[in-house]
């Protein structure tokens, strides 16, 4: 008699989210706002990324062979955060192993229906899938370190004429887990999508996590904005970079300035766009993670136990007040008042900024 087989696939022992047609309104994760998780590059990077203060490590990793994972690749965890969301507030079940047809992803991210379209969203499911993170973000415990990727697997089912009919995704719980939490994730401008320049995409996630609703603005110091991104580009090709997109305005409800302080440093100022009718304008709370080394900003994500039903409830905006003039509290040791030398990085690839 042949015994069972008492290991179980990871899949086996999860729900079905089968997820919900119709148009969402986007949402993205803080944590992947606020810090450097992708190559803002459509040139394969396999270069780790490298994060370090005093209370945040993040490593980046990627393979050979795929390489790391883009921000347009992000586009996907943005679609998988905007149905969890919306199914959790709408008293739907919800699971880390979700399925959809390619489509459906496509068309919330704003790409066509071509079989090229098709094959790039399964090469953007490769390069989740391989690059790992390892970061102590949202882990109390001094040392402690979570290791995963952005996808623990993906499956493609056929149809007759060779187009894949629908695609499962298994998403990691350290996402997962980030995304139930309603203070870590936070309505975006559905025409963060037509961004086309990687590193305006970054900008634009870093100015929507901490600008928020501050009538005063928000300011970074050029030199921190590219240890942030980072980015592969040395800090004058970036510092280049930065001074054309606010010259282009292309952030979608925000208003970019520069503004040289007396020591001869750049400072990027970012403010709500008063002309700006979006939908993206809810208040960032000042006490969520905003990648400081302040303790007392740290909030721990994510529910005890693992949750494959999560029942309605509402988000709350919290408007945030007391960042008149320079956003000292939150901000301080990052950029304004900091003296930071320029990275030792490497330009290797001219387009990273495109």
């Amino acid at each position: 008699m042949r015994t069972p087989d008492r290991r179980q696939s990871e899949r086996a022992k999860l729900a079905v989210f089968r997820t919900l047609p119709g148009k969402l309104a986007p949402r993205d994760a803080q944590d992947l706002m606020a810090f450097p998780f992708f190559s803002l590059s459509k040139t394969l990077r396999t270069v780790p990324i490298d994060f370090r203060t005093p209370d945040v490590t993040i490593r980046v990793e990627a393979t050979g062979e795929y390489g790391m994972a883009t921000i347009w690749d992000a586009d996907v965890l943005i679609w998988a955060a905007s149905q969890i969301v919306e199914a959790r507030d709408a008293g739907r079940c919800t699971s880390r192993l979700m399925v959809a047809t390619p489509h459906e992803i496509l068309a919330f991210i704003g790409r066509g229906d071509s079989a090229r379209d098709y094959e790039r969203l399964e090469a953007a499911f490769d390069r989740l899938q391989s690059t790992t993170i390892k970061t102590s973000l949202r882990h109390a415990g001094a040392g402690q370190l979570h290791r995963f990727s952005w996808i623990n697997e993906w499956k493609r089912h056929t149809a007759r004429e060779g187009r894949a009919r629908v695609v499962e995704l298994i998403l990691p719980d350290w996402f997962y887990q980030a995304v139930l939490d309603d203070a870590l994730v936070l309505t975006i401008d559905p025409a963060y999508f037509r961004l086309t320049g990687g590193m305006e995409r970054w900008l634009y996630r870093l100015v929507r996590k901490h600008g928020g609703r501050q009538r005063s603005g928000w300011k970074f110091d050029f030199h921190v904005l590219h240890l942030k991104s980072a980015s592969l580009s040395p800090y004058r090709r970036f510092a280049f970079e930065l001074r054309a997109i606010v010259q282009r305005q292309p952030l979608p409800g925000y208003r970019l300035a520069v503004e040289r302080t007396g020591d001869g440093r750049e400072i990027l100022i970012f403010s709500r766009d008063k002309l700006s009718t979006g939908t993206c304008g809810q208040a960032v709370s000042p006490s969520v993670l905003s990648g400081t080394p302040e303790p007392a900003e740290t909030v721990i994500s994510g529910t005890a136990k693992p949750c494959l039903c999560e029942h309605k409830s509402s988000n709350h905006d919290i408007e945030s007040n007391g960042y008149d003039a320079l956003n000292l509290e939150s901000n301080l040791k990052e950029s304004n008042f900091k003296d930071v030398g320029p990275p030792a990085d490497p330009w290797i690839s001219p387009g990273e900024g495109s």
